[in-house]
């Protein structure tokens, strides 16, 4: 009898409860939170490319020039881990004006550099060598991590302060958070492009051709607190 008693209650207590939730008011705001950090590493987007009337010829000259590259960048230290191949293509190109056929070869590979100040001695090196596109280059930070988590708490008081300010004019007050979600966010700068100007400036000397700036993490942030 007391057991039938006991599940009497807990099914007459959970309407009950549902109502009460039903009835509750909720505030929700996006917050956005912002770090802006000194970038202190770079990603380089390379290809090697080459073109003649012969396949086997432009992958050969393509296959060496990898060769010297890769060979290259672990000579000055750089990790294996820290050179990727994006890519490896070789098409059959048809020119519709002369009526001819020609072959192209490319391989893309991404550089990570642990220190920006190895840019300029990497970037020269690498054009010496054979590489010859410079598709883009990517400022990062090596603490991304740290910055984010900071980004993310700011995103959280700014939702916070927000919602109070919603409440306020009201006569209102907010109450303790009941949903929280991370939106998407970008924290990193856009990759930037380079032009054979800029490409043969960095094989000419030791001059800057490069201005990171500041990275900026971004991280938004979306959430529901109780209206009181």
């Amino acid at each position: 009898m007391k057991k039938l008693l006991f599940v009497l209650t807990i099914l007459l207590t959970i309407p009950a409860l549902a109502q009460e939730n039903s009835n509750r008011s909720i505030v929700n705001v996006t917050g956005e939170g912002v770090v802006k950090v000194e970038p202190d590493e770079v990603l380089i987007k390379s290809r090697i490319e080459h073109e003649g009337n012969s396949a086997a010829e432009v992958k050969r000259q393509n296959d060496e020039v990898v060769d010297k590259v890769i060979k290259y960048l672990k000579s000055q230290n750089i990790d294996e881990k820290d050179i990727k191949t994006e890519y490896v293509n070789l098409n059959k190109r048809y020119d519709y004006n002369d009526k001819t056929y020609s072959y192209v070869a490319n391989q893309a590979i991404s550089i990570s550099l642990r220190d920006l100040k190895d840019y300029e001695k990497i970037m020269k090196g690498l054009l010496e060598n054979g590489l010859n596109r410079i598709d883009g280059i990517q400022f990062k930070s090596s603490e991304m991590e740290r910055y984010e988590k900071e980004a993310r708490k700011l995103a959280v008081l700014d939702a916070q302060n927000r919602a109070r300010e919603l409440a306020q004019p009201l006569g209102q007050d907010i109450g303790k958070a009941v949903s929280i979600s991370e939106m998407d966010y970008n924290s990193f700068q856009p990759v930037y492009r380079m032009d054979e100007a800029v490409e043969m400036s960095a094989a000419k000397g030791s001059q800057q051709t490069i201005a990171p700036g500041e990275l900026e993490i971004k991280i938004k942030v979306n959430v529901g607190f109780e209206l009181k």
